[in-house]
């Protein structure tokens, strides 16, 4: 099977990578990434040489192209990563969310439409569904839960959904959705919670803490969400929504105290700012119907996989730094600047 992995330069997208050619090497990977602030190519080093493994840079919003790409590769199969993600940045410039993530959504559709793709399956969040009550913990965002959005990027997320629904239903298109909790894990870019957290505490600088820290996400480990996402593409049931969590939830200050016990570091350097706008509350997901259909069970648990990422950190701090730096968005010429002339 010949599949195109669309942000496979980013957080998940990466790992998503990582795992297909390692588990499949029969299969082939193409990778089309923007290469934007948050795509890093050096996430890829250790696939790029690998005989199943293709990189192509482009938008997936640039419907010449998209259908130029497809037109060539031919693919069974599209596995949409590619998604601007940070809720503050959607919050400053709204317009360029709604281009990646709803129209290079509908481009990618149309491209599958005019080629006859096998599988198209959409790479969504949990952010769709807005938020749960923190006082009660009995409840869960199900598959059934209705959409009610709370910043412009979860927004342009849910009627990303919704066109992928229509270009099945009106279309035929083989589509299936997955919603994930939040991920955390190695080659997470360091503007997030969890890398975030991890180089300040490392470098003794403050921790930016929203409002009390009581905001609540349920964590999921990305190999886990990666081999949800192979499952629900290989064997769910056309045009189902699956949604992916690991009932590990942590309020964001518990999350940061554990990062802190683990480097061996004061709790004094965390700061509560400001909170954002329309943070929401709590995130719970019920993954039941992935476990009942596919039969999928997180490996990690939020205490053994922080303590994984922790020291995936540690050993790859060149890594981070590099992106830091600021040098890390230099590897693409490096790496493929002879190639192309």
């Amino acid at each position: 099977m010949k599949i195109i992995v669309t942000g496979g330069a980013g957080f998940i997208g990466g790992n998503f990578v990582h795992y297909e050619v390692k588990n499949y090497p029969g299969d082939q990977i193409v990778n089309l990434d923007l290469l934007t602030y948050a795509g890093n190519l050096e996430t890829l080093k250790p696939v790029e040489d690998a005989p199943n493994y293709r990189f192509v840079r482009g938008d997936i919003a640039d419907r010449e192209f998209v259908f130029g790409l497809f037109e060539e590769e031919r693919p069974d199969a599209v596995v949409n990563f590619a998604a601007e993600s940070h809720v503050d940045r959607s919050i400053e410039d709204p317009g360029i969310f709604v281009r990646t993530n709803v129209m290079g959504t509908t481009t990618l559709l149309d491209a599958c439409k005019e080629y006859g793709i096998g599988r198209y399956h959409q790479v969504s969040t949990d952010e769709v569904y807005g938020d749960l009550p923190l006082d009660r913990k009995d409840l869960f965002f199900t598959e059934e839960t209705p959409l009610h959005t709370s910043s412009p990027y979860s927004a342009s997320k849910a009627s990303a959904d919704l066109f992928v629904q229509a270009y099945h239903r009106t279309f035929g298109i083989p589509t299936t959705i997955s919603r994930c909790s939040n991920n955390y894990g190695p080659y997470h870019f360091p503007e997030k919670l969890i890398p975030l957290m991890i180089s300040r505490a490392l470098a003794d600088r403050e921790l930016p803490v929203y409002g009390k820290g009581e905001n609540v996400r349920d964590w999921l480990h990305v190999e886990d969400h990666c081999a949800a996402v192979d499952l629900i593409l290989r064997h769910g049931k056309v045009g189902e929504i699956y949604n992916v969590g690991g009932h590990n939830e942590r309020t964001n200050l518990e999350v940061v105290q554990t990062i802190l016990r683990a480097l061996g570091k004061p709790e004094s350097l965390i700061r509560f700012v400001t909170d954002r706008p329309g943070h929401d509350l709590r995130y719970a997901i019920d993954p039941a119907k992935l476990t009942g259909e596919l039969g999928w069970k997180p490996r990690y648990d939020f205490d053994s996989g922080i303590r994984q990422t922790i020291r995936w950190y540690l050993e790859h701090e060149d890594w981070w730094q590099r992106i830091l730096s600021g040098e890390y968005s230099k590897y693409f010429d490096d790496m493929y600047g002879k190639r192309l002339g």
